[in-house]
């Protein structure tokens, strides 16, 4: 359990460091992402993005388990 907190916290960690360049990529911006604004207020969901971030990840640990 410890090992998992350490990794996730570096995770985290390396995530945030590397923000400005992962915010080029256009994730969260993507056809097929629900965006409703109205006069009150908005809604937005990134379902393509949580899709592709989903199956990259898939991928990444399959292939680590091999």
């Amino acid at each position: 359990m410890q090992r998992a907190l350490i990794v996730l916290g570096v995770v985290i960690l390396v995530v945030g460091i590397a923000w400005p360049w992962l915010a080029k990529l256009g994730l969260g911006r993507l056809p097929g992402d629900i965006r409703i604004e109205t006069e009150s207020g908005g809604f937005y969901f990134p379902i393509v993005t949580c899709l592709i971030i989903s199956v990259a990840l898939s991928l990444l640990l399959w292939f680590f388990r091999r």
